[in-house]
């Protein structure tokens, strides 16, 4: 009897030994540098970990779209590891909403009881926050566009909503990046700078690494890579741009308004 296994069983890769060893310069090289020694291994770290991302990368698009080796099993084996990533992420959020919350309900004698403490002029969330939420939100709307456009069969309409998505993805950041340089307070203020600078720096994150992910989804579909019933590696970006989007309204809402 001739059975073919609907699993996919990936060849040898040396992408996961390359990432972790990139993963480990990195992070060392960050903690040396951080007491003042050279960026050298950080920088390495860093080239090693973006070689590994398109290499790895390259692999699966050729075994999804050119190979055929992501059936139905597969592909659905992917979208609960998607799903349960971003659960993870969820509660890697989590833990900052915590830290915010359990410093701000109940100020300590240490930050003078109150809140924001004593001396922390806050960013007024009517000004560049308000605008970095409406380019969120339209970012949500066109990622939206382009997923609907694809399902449809209209290659061009889910280029254009990926190129909007990933433009304002960028507009976010340059917004960010110039709310960050006038700040008047720092990372080292008190609890009220660790957690606003820890729970939006590490949003910033998220949203580049969206943005080079609805970038490579754009690339992909210029170059007819997806098709209206086999997309998932769209979805998952996708799936990742809405938690990122969600993320922020809760940021939005906590920190820069109701901490105002």
């Amino acid at each position: 009897m001739n059975y073919r296994s609907p699993f996919h069983l990936v060849e040898f890769s040396p992408w996961p030994l390359t990432g972790s060893m990139g993963a480990l310069f990195l992070t060392v090289g960050l903690a040396s540098w951080m007491h003042g020694g050279s960026f050298f291994l950080s920088a390495v770290g860093l080239l090693l970990i973006g070689l590994t991302m398109v290499q790895w990368w390259r692999d699966v698009i050729r075994e999804g779209t050119f190979q055929g080796h992501h059936t139905l099993k597969v592909s659905k084996g992917l979208r609960w590891g998607m799903i349960l990533f971003i659960i993870s992420e969820v509660c890697f959020f989590f833990a900052f909403f915590w830290a915010y919350f359990h410093s701000s309900l109940a100020p300590s004698v240490d930050i003078g009881c109150c809140w924001p403490p004593a001396g922390i002029v806050p960013l007024n969330p009517l000004k560049v926050p308000l605008l970095n939420t409406c380019v969120l939100l339209t970012s949500g709307l066109t990622v939206t566009w382009a997923h609907h456009s694809l399902i449809e069969g209209d290659r061009d309409g889910s280029v254009q909503g990926l190129l909007f998505t990933v433009l304002l993805g960028m507009y976010f950041t340059f917004l960010q990046a110039g709310e960050y340089y006038e700040t008047s307070f720092t990372i080292a203020d008190s609890v009220y700078g660790s957690t606003f600078f820890v729970a939006t720096g590490f949003h910033g994150l998220h949203v580049l690494i969206g943005s080079v992910f609805l970038l490579v989804c754009l690339v992909r579909a210029y170059m007819y890579h997806f098709s209206t019933g086999h997309h998932f590696g769209f979805e998952a970006a996708a799936w990742y741009w809405h938690f990122v989007d969600v993320v922020w309204l809760f940021l939005y809402m906590s920190i820069y308004w109701w901490g105002y």
